[in-house]
């Protein structure tokens, strides 16, 4: 099979399966244009699937950092009211939002990282309801990848762009089932799996996780009461089923924003906006990180953790097998969207109001006093290898072992 035809399957599959495109649905793409050809392929498989209109909102990544090479913090914090107008109007017309992920890692490693810090925080206080409302479900959302070349010559270094960027795109069309007969079926298959999982989790209501690896990974979260583990496809406040990430092997719900106690370790990279983070630990004590430390990116990683205060917390917890097909491959992609699929991982920052009973008709007061974080942010970090064992702690003090040497054993 061509390129070309597996990316017509996995555009029809990401629209079909993904954000269930229907007539008269609105689709977003937010993407590099690096990714023009793709982004055609996708509009015009959205047209066929009868939607009433395409809107791109284009990105790229060498012109990003030519402004914060050259623009003042000043500038980079400015963000025009007409972008934000927009963003937000794409909510109210009940718009489908697809974000296409791949880009060089490290473009930014040699950036005056306050430049970042200053743009990124003013991007996210200006886009605060829109993505509250994102998280919230209040629309149909899916995250993507594509390859690009810069990506691709660090996955592969040591191949020719032609032939690294062709290893990548069949890595990706494997993250997805592309490469089998029929993805929409393995997708069926695939999601009842990770329904098996959240369900488990969901019966038993447990008090706390307990987390220990061979990294030195020590770390005890409580979770709120009436948590919801979710994975797989959700529902948007409209009552229609999409999935967020492509791929996922996750099921995912929160923390009590002040129940981490204890130390955890990376083990894996974090991109974190054009910068690498690595070999770095987190210390928590009622729930705030209290002490830490990165080898790589430790600038990155305190300019993230001073975002605000919510910064500082966690918002995520997702359990990830490390027996599982993204993490099979061995191949480390420099990307959350993946890496966080490979592997168990935490989220600093905003937690998702679905995660709890309830929560997506919460207001920001009894979300908080629910225990639910917020932050204008929202990282990823993996966290999760072959001698992780978790263990769920019930009320009444009985612990039911739940991953043991990286893996499920539910």
């Amino acid at each position: 099979m061509t390129l070309n035809d597996n990316l017509k399957k996995y555009a029809n599959l990401v629209l079909k399966e993904g954000l269930k495109i229907k007539k008269d649905d609105l689709l977003v793409i937010r993407a590099q244009v690096e990714m023009i050809d793709f982004i055609r392929l996708l509009t015009e498989t959205a047209f066929e699937l009868g939607a009433k209109d395409v809107k791109i909102n284009f990105r790229d990544e060498y012109i990003s950092k030519m402004r914060f090479q050259n623009a003042s913090i000043e500038t980079l914090e400015e963000v025009p009211q007409y972008f934000i107008d927009e963003q937000n109007s794409y909510i109210n017309k009940k718009a489908k939002i697809l974000s296409i992920v791949g880009n060089d890692p490290n473009l930014l490693s040699d950036v005056n990282p306050d430049k970042i810090k200053a743009s990124v925080l003013a991007n996210s206080k200006a886009l605060k309801d829109f993505s509250a409302k994102m998280m919230n479900n209040e629309t149909s959302w899916c995250v993507i990848g594509a390859a690009v070349p810069s990506w691709a010559k660090v996955v592969f270094p040591e191949l020719p762009i032609d032939e690294a960027m062709e290893k990548l795109w069949n890595l990706i069309f494997y993250t997805v089932r592309v490469d089998k007969e029929d993805p929409v079926l393995e997708w069926e298959k695939h999601t009842t799996n990770l329904e098996r999982w959240y369900e488990f989790l969901n019966k038993h209501q447990f008090e706390y996780l307990e987390y220990k690896s061979e990294k030195g990974t020590d770390l005890k979260i409580r979770l709120p009461k009436n948590y919801i583990f979710a994975g797989g496809s959700e529902f948007n406040r409209h009552g229609e089923e999409f999935i967020a990430n492509m791929p996922t092997e996750e099921v995912f719900s929160m923390p009590h924003r002040d129940g981490a106690n204890g130390i955890v370790y990376n083990t894996k990279p974090l991109n974190y906006n054009g910068n690498l983070i690595d070999d770095f630990y987190l210390k928590f004590k009622d729930g705030v990180v209290v002490d830490f430390d990165a080898k790589t990116g430790y600038d990155t990683l305190k300019n993230m953790l001073d975002s605000d205060e919510g910064a500082r917390r966690l918002g995520e917890v997702a359990l990830v097998p490390y027996h599982s097909p993204i993490s099979d491959t061995k191949i480390l992609f420099y990307e959350t969207l993946y890496d966080e699929n490979a592997s168990c991982h935490l989220a600093l920052g905003k937690a998702y109001p679905t995660c709890i009973k309830g929560g997506e008709d919460m207001s920001d007061e009894e979300l908080l006093e629910h225990g639910v974080n917020d932050s204008v942010i929202h990282v990823d970090f993996m966290i999760g290898d072959e001698t992780t064992n978790i263990k769920g702690i019930t009320y009444d003090n009985k612990e039911i072992q739940i991953f043991e040497n990286g893996d499920f054993v539910i």
